[in-house]
């Protein structure tokens, strides 16, 4: 078993099996990313060269469009999901000082995972909740009207 799989709960024979209905595909790559990510929970490389061959497309290809697309990712993520919206409402009423304390609390930055795989930190452009910004979600769930150290107290309730 190789190093991937080895510190994964999945198994290489479920990623096998996604390659094998979509073998030779090539326009199906997308849909194979998708699938094979759900399964996994991220993109390593040892994927990205299995799907690769398993399509007929390029390493590059595969990396291209992971690189391209938002929803794809080639780290682990945490246990929980951080995103910090900077879409102009939020942003104007503090996000990035929201931001710059959970990076500076977490010891990541955004876009990386904690050493213990606990939390994920992410920016994104919109949460839709503009009325109640600074807004963060953790797991999906909306936390507004923040403050630097009302975001770090949130974190302690995911612990």
């Amino acid at each position: 078993m190789t190093e991937c799989c080895q510190q994964q709960s999945w198994s290489m024979e479920e990623v096998e099996q996604i390659l094998d209905a979509y073998q030779g595909q090539s326009s199906a790559l997308i849909e194979v990313l998708h699938q094979v990510q759900h399964v996994v929970g991220y993109l390593p490389r040892e994927i990205q060269v299995k799907i690769a061959k398993a399509l007929d497309v390029s390493l590059g290809e595969v990396y291209s469009v992971i690189s391209f697309y938002s929803n794809f990712n080639i780290k682990p993520k945490g246990k929980h999901q951080i995103c910090v919206c900077k879409g102009t409402a939020c942003y104007v009423k503090g996000s990035p000082e929201i931001l710059q304390r959970l990076e500076k609390e977490l010891d990541i930055e955004a876009g990386d995972t904690t050493d213990d795989g606990k939390y994920s930190l992410e920016v994104v452009r919109c949460l839709g909740a503009c009325g109640l910004g600074p807004v963060m979600t953790v797991d999906g769930n909306a936390h507004g009207s923040l403050k630097p150290e009302k975001a770090v107290a949130i974190l302690q309730k995911y612990n």
